[in-house]
């Protein structure tokens, strides 16, 4: 993209708590219009009665083995036959893997309930072919664990490539600032200032700005304002932000989305944008109440939330559950590197959209797969039957992006050929017409091991199992298979940062290794 503008010398570091990935969010409007069937073929010659999806049928008895298979691997989280389908809304969040990383580079261990595995594993670049237009490429490939028939399977969806010089529709984005007592402590309200004084000079001139601060009480301190011409004036009124009492975030909110839909830009990427540390104690802070009070806004104006978390101290829970019912998206700022990867390094392929509503069916073969369990996306799973329900929310992911799903999968004794088929099916984000595009996997093209597998799945592998060591102690968690120590896992990491000579890799081994030190 090149260097970003800086209005303050600081500032070129934290570019853009908004421009980044607000401008694409995660998680569509409840837009109900079905559009036309256009569908591309499928893998494997698939073009079945099920709607082309390559659902394979029970197979008698398949049920005892699945669930002897899920009891002798001691999780209750496996699925067992007959049902071999697996379905969830795509997600390109990351701030789990964000505040992990702080809180054990401040010497504590994240809690569990925070530690999201697939946040994790999408914090890391892949190497899957990328399509040429809008929608999705689709890779499958894997990787045994032991001789016990358990492997590693991942899904892998990437859209086209981001064009640093690609047009863009004009933004219009209300940003509601927490300036609540907890947010005067250094890395929240001032990361805030002076990143939203770098955004205001990386926009254009046609796109819009409202500004609105909550603490206590909610108020507009800046209407809906074009910024050709009036960029001092916004500069102004983010300047003169300062912390002040309690936390009712639910006014924010209220008062963000009345202000959003008063400035309301036809053809616009129309986001609201929640800049706090989530430490709700005022007011409602129950996110469904919340987002029933704005849902006219989310759902006839489209109007979609970008959650940005700050400080050490994170709400994380209500954070992410307003973002993820609020058909929005999160991220984690922990420090200035990190900003400038995702707010300036990768800003094009977050300021545009090629899919809507995405969401992912992966079938597994009951002729070969005896049990499986997807690995986090614990808030994103949708029902099998809704998969081509286009009323039912899906993610929205724009340009550069990928999307990795790891399944822990365990195959019958003996067995060998196909495994499974991914599908991904998204809306056109100018029609909404609805397509479709699937990959397969074979028995026989599994790697033998996860750590003969390419570098890059190594990767993969490395942060789910990171997550997975991280996780023990949530009512969730359950073992993932071969599981190394962390130890043995830093090791690992540190021979893949070597082998990538991937700066995240060799943060991911740091995390790892403070991780190790904090267990003794």
């Amino acid at each position: 993209m090149g260097t970003c503008r800086t209005r303050r010398p600081r500032e070129a570091l934290l570019v853009l708590v908004a421009t980044g990935l607000l401008l694409t969010g995660c998680g569509a409007g409840n837009d109900r219009s079905m559009g036309s069937s256009d569908r591309s073929s499928h893998a494997n010659g698939s073009n079945g009665s099920n709607g082309g999806f390559p659902a394979p049928a029970p197979s008698s008895g398949g049920g005892e083995q699945g669930q002897n298979d899920a009891d002798s691997a001691g999780s209750r989280d496996l699925a067992p036959s007959p049902d071999y389908l697996s379905t969830f809304a795509l997600d390109v969040d990351t701030a789990s893997y964000g505040y992990a990383r702080r809180s054990l580079a401040e010497g504590r261990r994240p809690d569990p309930s925070t530690v999201r595995p697939e946040e994790f594993v999408n914090s890391f670049r892949q190497d899957y072919e990328r399509p040429e237009g809008n929608g999705f490429s689709v890779t499958v490939d894997g990787a045994r664990t032991g001789g016990d028939g358990w492997s590693l399977v991942r899904v892998g969806l990437a859209t086209r490539a981001a064009d640093p010089a690609g047009e863009r529709p004009p933004a219009a984005l209300t940003f509601v600032i927490d300036v609540s007592g907890s947010m005067e402590e250094p890395g929240r309200l001032d990361l805030a200032q002076e990143s939203l004084g770098v955004m205001t000079e990386q926009l254009r001139d046609d796109d819009s700005v409202a500004l609105v601060t909550f603490s206590d009480r909610a108020r507009t301190v800046l209407p809906m304002t074009r910024l050709g011409g009036h960029r001092e004036r916004v500069h102004r009124a983010v300047d003169g932000l300062a912390a002040q009492e309690s936390t009712n975030l639910d006014a924010g909110l209220r008062t963000g989305y009345a202000t959003a839909v008063e400035g309301l830009r036809k053809g616009a990427t129309n986001r609201v944008v929640l800049i706090s540390d989530a430490l709700a104690n005022n007011g409602d802070t129950d996110p469904d109440s919340i987002l029933e009070r704005i849902s006219t806004a989310r759902r006839e104006h489209g109007i979609t939330l970008f959650g940005v978390g700050v400080g050490s101290e994170y709400g994380d829970a209500l954070m992410e559950s307003l973002a993820d019912k609020g058909d929005g998206h999160t991220a984690y700022v922990s420090n200035e590197d990190d900003a400038r990867k995702v707010f300036c390094d990768q800003l094009p392929q977050n300021i545009d959209l090629t899919a809507r509503d995405a969401k992912a069916q992966v079938a597994f073969d009951p002729g070969t797969v005896a049990a499986f369990r997807l690995v986090g996306y614990d808030d994103r799973r949708v029902a099998d039957d809704d998969f081509r329900d286009d009323r039912v929310d899906g993610g929205e992911v724009g340009p550069g992006h990928t999307v990795t799903a790891l399944y822990a999968v365990r195959l019958k004794d003996g067995a060998g050929g196909h495994l499974a088929t991914a599908t991904v099916r998204w809306l056109d984000p100018a029609t909404r017409a609805p397509h479709e595009e699937s990959g397969g996997l074979e028995t026989g093209s599994l790697a033998r091991s996860v750590w003969s597998a390419s570098p890059r799945f190594q990767v993969t592998a490395t942060a789910a199992y990171f997550a997975d060591a991280l996780r023990k102690g949530d009512d969730r968690w359950s073992s993932l298979p071969g599981a190394p120590s962390l130890g043995e896992l830093r090791r690992r990491s540190a021979r893949l940062a070597t082998t990538t000579e991937d700066a995240d890799v060799a943060q991911l081994g740091e995390s790892i290794a403070a991780a190790a030190r904090l267990d003794g």
